[in-house]
């Protein structure tokens, strides 16, 4: 009898826990406030505890360069891994290969028809395997001061929603050529035919990594538009210095293209990228190109940023949205912002900051980083 009572006791006092735990959880009655910001302070302690893990394990350790002949040899790595020729002579056109950019000049589009100091718009189109192309717009100035910005949208979409930002460098006299990401924006998305698979349309960059056959990279679409077009552009015009700004998606591409190109003299990512190790939030995974193993095991971000940054009179800054509710947000460069600069002073040559931008809550380029990005191209 008396287990009888005691089983009857225990289901009682199971449900009224489990009633009351659900009006903690669901409507947020006492005690929720303070489970709740003990929840945030756990996470932020284990935030602390990572970092200070991360600190302690020797963050330079990941960068294998020490001198100018580890930089050659890691940028031999990247050319020949995306183009097959050495580091000396990729940005040259092959002989019997002459990749350039369909050109139409001065083109119309109403989208533009507001823009200030704008003398005209020609379209490149540049045409890659698998008929995959890339359009980006150059943004010539009534008045120009001889430098040119190459400016990369991300994911979202078309460099339009970069409208203000190609504004503003045409506001101080820089050509712009303004680009996005594969299969985005004005971009195609064609239809390929893989053996075996059948027929696919290229919607997503995650599908890329089905082209990796016959000794193709798919990892070059991603950068051969701007170095045919920068290519193209050095034969045509006479600028005398240019720089690189890219958002998310197109800040990857600027940290990956200014590592292997040293005519880009200045290189803003606008949070683009952060090493592996602090990737503790699904958001900041990445996806193919972010996270392509044969890339990194050979070349990872810590080096890529190095890379970026040295070189006679070069500099690459990482920028960063402190509350971006998009990707790479809060304080995890700390880990490694002082052992990059360090490791640029080693090498005696080049540049590299860390600049946070925290007053806005969005995932763009605020008015408060283009003028530091302006300030500080050299």
């Amino acid at each position: 009898m008396k287990n009888k009572i005691l089983i009857s006791i225990s289901i009682f006092l199971i449900a009224i826990i489990s009633f009351y735990g659900l009006l903690v959880g669901v409507y947020e009655v006492s005690p929720y406030e303070f489970l709740d910001s003990s929840k945030d302070d756990l996470l932020g302690q284990k935030t602390i505890e990572n970092n200070q893990f991360v600190n302690q394990a020797d963050v330079g350790s990941l960068i294998k360069i020490d001198n100018k002949s580890d930089i050659d040899e890691k940028r031999n790595f990247l050319t020949n891994a995306f183009w097959n020729v050495g580091s000396s002579t990729f940005k040259h056109i092959p002989a019997g290969y002459i990749p350039v950019p369909e050109v139409e000049s001065d083109i119309s589009d109403s989208r533009y028809s507001d823009f200030q100091n704008l003398k005209r718009i020609d379209r490149l189109t540049v045409e890659m395997k698998y008929g995959i192309n890339s359009i980006s717009y150059l943004f010539i100035p009534e008045e120009s001061n001889e430098r040119l910005i190459f400016y990369h949208q991300g994911h979202d979409g078309d460099f339009i929603l970069g409208k203000d930002t190609i504004q503003f460098f045409l506001d101080r006299n820089f050509t712009v050529l303004a680009s996005t990401m594969p299969l985005v924006g004005m971009n195609n998305q064609p239809v390929v035919e893989m053996d075996g698979l059948g027929k696919i349309k290229l919607i997503s960059h995650d599908q890329l990594r089905l082209l990796e056959v016959n000794n193709f990279n798919p990892m070059r679409i991603f950068l051969d538009p701007i170095r045919i077009n920068l290519n193209f552009i050095e034969m045509e015009y006479d600028f005398n210095r240019y720089s690189m700004v890219g958002l998310s998606g197109g800040g990857w591409t600027t940290v990956v293209y200014s590592a292997i190109d040293e005519r880009i003299s200045d290189s803003f990512s606008v949070a683009g990228s952060m090493p592996f190790y602090l990737r503790v939030d699904e958001r900041d995974i990445g996806d193919y190109e972010q996270t392509n193993i044969d890339l990194y095991q050979n070349v990872n971000y810590l080096e890529l940023y190095v890379l970026s940054a040295y070189g006679d009179g070069r500099k690459h800054v990482q920028i960063f949205n402190k509350n971006d509710p998009c990707c790479f947000s809060g304080n995890g460069y700390e880990t490694y912002e002082f052992v990059i600069k360090e490791k640029i002073l080693q090498l005696g040559n080049g540049d590299f900051q860390v600049f946070v931008d925290d007053t806005h809550n969005e995932h763009k380029i605020s008015d408060t980083t283009l003028e530091y990005i302006v300030k500080n191209i050299g």
